[in-house]
């Protein structure tokens, strides 16, 4: 039971340690835009396209982050 109790206090000190530490002003997810944006899918929208873009990497770049592959492959 002890055991239990010091596990519990742990879990309480930790999550109290991540809310006082947490930073309010993040860096950005992605530089130049602001937190939580999300960039549109395709070459024109990259900072820097790639020269050959095919069907199965459209499929690829819209479903990012997804963990399933498209069903183009």
């Amino acid at each position: 039971m002890g055991l239990i109790k010091l596990a519990a206090a742990g879990a309480v000190g930790y999550a109290l340690f991540k809310y006082a530490s947490r930073k309010e002003n993040e860096e950005p997810l992605v530089a130049g835009l602001g937190r939580g944006h999300v960039r549109d899918s395709g070459p024109d929208h990259m900072t820097s396209p790639p020269k050959a873009w095919s069907k199965t990497d459209e499929a690829s770049d819209e479903s990012f982050p997804a963990s399933d592959p498209p069903s183009t492959y």
